[in-house]
């Protein structure tokens, strides 16, 4: 076990929005790092060019800072370790692949690309037969000094098996049989992600490697690397992958949302990393709703779970709804204004009333529109909206009562929700008819929806009186 100040890191590829699995990633190292007094690593693993996209750094910082998961050293804050992105690496990671060779754990490949297709079995798999690794010395300096082209690969045993401990899933072996000598430094001089992870790992002193489990298999070829330069391996925690079903793997490839497709529909930004931290992750306690200073303290490695974690959407919608619930009117109303704002309500009605209606009612900020579209949107509707057994509501009931609703309110002095509210249940007592009743047709004839943000008599003070009995005229014309 190493025994030095904890150093973890998160090194994404820069090929566009950051997926819900890779902030995860991101979220447990930086929480294992905090809670241990270490620090947080970002390093950007750009050498894979085709599949870079243009501005996915700038949202990788954004991302990392938006969810409030700060790392302490990177490309954009600097640090002792640097550079942090893999491309302004590649002196690096040159000197250390001409190092490999030299402590035979790698050796240069002249194959011609037709050459390594010829090798593919029948199954359509490719995998290298070490020819290169025949070569003398003097061919191999002769064909360097030709100026012939060449890729270093590396020489992994043929016999045995590599083993090391995860602090997930236990002693893994794995045969090095199954381990291709992959390629270690492209023939552009670029390294691949199998050789420079570990370079920098080493060099930026990184003492824990948490990451998903689709590296438990590679990792032993990392080790060959340690073993070779005589390096300390660090410690491994694989996390188990995000699942949306239980088949299907969470992933951005297949289209699956990103931290950032979460943020547009609404969701507090809070509830998207508490919820992810949960997935994968028990705390050993009932309490689910937890700040990140709070995911800090409670964080440990006992509690990840060995299995996949199903992705839930409505369980993250209940958590920001929660955070709704707790925010102050100034900051619900900060949040909320960005999307009422999409509304065709905004500018017709006054804002705060608007966002009162909607206050309790919502779980994120992106169904404020829908939630006031009746506002704007009031036209024909199906009348069977009137009949509803549990309020004692019919039809009939309904084209009796609401000339009757009508004249109660026309007669309120003062037209605010409570003075219009009084007036119903006065109305209500009065003529004998049940309460529920009474409201549930008032709200149908005024927003034709059986469910709305706000009772009828808040809709009816917001919208006004003469659009108030408007509506009811209307309604009573359909019935």
């Amino acid at each position: 076990m190493i025994n030095k100040k904890v150093r973890t890191r998160f090194a994404p590829s820069p090929t566009g929005y950051l997926h819900i699995g890779g902030l995860r990633t991101a979220l447990y190292g930086y929480l294992f790092a905090k809670k241990n007094g270490g620090d947080f690593i970002l390093r950007i693993e750009d050498t894979d060019t085709t599949r870079y996209v243009d501005g996915s750094v700038r949202i990788i910082y954004d991302t990392l800072r938006d969810s409030g998961i700060m790392y302490d050293e990177g490309p954009d804050v600097g640090g002792d370790y640097g550079p942090y992105v893999q491309s302004e690496r590649k002196a690096i990671y040159t000197e250390y692949a001409k190092k490999l060779v030299e402590l035979g754990g790698a050796y240069y490949c002249f194959c011609t690309p037709e050459r390594v297709a010829s090798l593919k079995d029948e199954e359509g798999n490719v995998r290298y037969d070490k020819h290169c690794l025949k070569l003398s010395k003097e061919e191999v300096d002769k064909k360097l000094a030709a100026g012939e082209p060449y890729v270093i690969r590396q020489n992994v045993p043929t016999s045995g098996a590599g083993s090391y401990h995860d602090l997930v899933y236990g002693d893994i072996s794995v045969d090095y049989k199954d381990i291709e000598d992959g390629i270690l430094i492209k023939s552009d001089g670029m390294p691949t992600y199998n050789f420079a992870n570990v370079i920098d790992d080493h060099l930026m002193g990184i003492t824990h490697v948490i990451r998903g489990t689709e590296y438990l298999s590679s990792t032993p070829k990392y080790n060959l690397m340690y073993d070779a330069f005589g390096w300390e391996r660090p410690v491994y925690i694989h996390l188990p992958p995000i699942m949306k079903d239980a088949q299907h793997k969470l992933s951005k490839r297949n289209g699956d949302a990103s931290y950032e497709d979460f943020v547009n529909k609404g969701f507090v930004k809070e509830a998207i990393v508490n919820y992810i931290a949960l997935l994968g992750w028990n705390p050993k306690t009932n309490v689910e709703k937890m700040t990140l200073k709070e995911l800090v303290e409670n964080f440990s490695l006992e509690g990840i779970n060995k299995s996949p974690a199903i992705f839930d959407e409505t369980k993250m919608k209940w958590l920001s709804g929660e955070y709704i619930k707790e925010m102050n009117e100034e900051e619900f109303k900060a949040h909320a204004l960005k999307f009422l704002k999409k509304s065709k309500a905004f500018g017709k009605y006054d804002t705060d009333k608007l966002l009162a209606l909607v206050r309790t009612r919502i779980q994120t900020f992106g169904e404020i529109p829908e939630k006031l579209d009746f506002l704007e949107e009031f036209g024909k509707y199906d009348t069977e909206l009137f009949v509803n057994e549990k309020q004692k509501s019919s039809l009939d009931t309904a084209k009796t009562l609401l000339p009757q609703i009508k004249a109660a309110l026309e007669k309120t002095g003062e037209w605010n929700n409570s003075a219009l509210f009084d007036a119903l249940v006065k109305f209500s007592s009065d003529s004998g008819i049940k309460k529920q009743a009474v409201l549930w047709i008032a709200r149908i004839a005024i927003t034709g929806k059986s469910a709305t943000a706000g009772g009828a008599t808040e809709i009816a003070e917001l919208i006004g009186k003469e659009e108030t009995l408007k509506r009811i005229d209307f309604s009573l014309s359909l019935l």
